[in-house]
């Protein structure tokens, strides 16, 4: 079964733009690096919590959206072999990112029901 990546992000709206053609530059890393499937959502419909959320998590302030985020690899090796070369490129370190990455929370899954 496929190794999920998960991001959630908090992203100015003004930079909504800038954070699709960044996602967009970024996607065609990960597949020249063996993912098989990059999506990218932005939050529409994402409520403040009373103990968690979304807009929690990732300290998200006036003006921002909450990102959710995921890509798809064939497999845990193949993934763990991509990010490397990822961040052994060049272009990566170039890459402008148009949110706070600090606030990033991500993390790899193991799949366990794909239905």
């Amino acid at each position: 079964m496929d190794y999920v990546d998960g991001f959630v992000a908090a992203v100015p709206e003004a930079n909504r733009e800038k954070y699709i053609a960044h996602a967009r530059e970024a996607a065609v890393l990960f597949r020249n690096l063996g993912a098989t499937r990059i999506v990218e959502c932005w939050g529409d419909d994402v409520p403040e919590g009373k103990v968690t959320s979304f807009p929690m998590a990732v300290k998200r302030e006036e003006g921002e959206a909450v990102i959710f985020s995921w890509v798809c690899w064939p497999s845990k090796e193949v993934r763990d072999a991509g990010w490397k070369k990822m961040m052994e490129d060049p272009n990566m370190a170039n890459m402008e990112m148009p949110f706070d990455g600090k606030r990033m929370i991500y993390g790899g899954f193991r799949m366990v029901v794909d239905d």
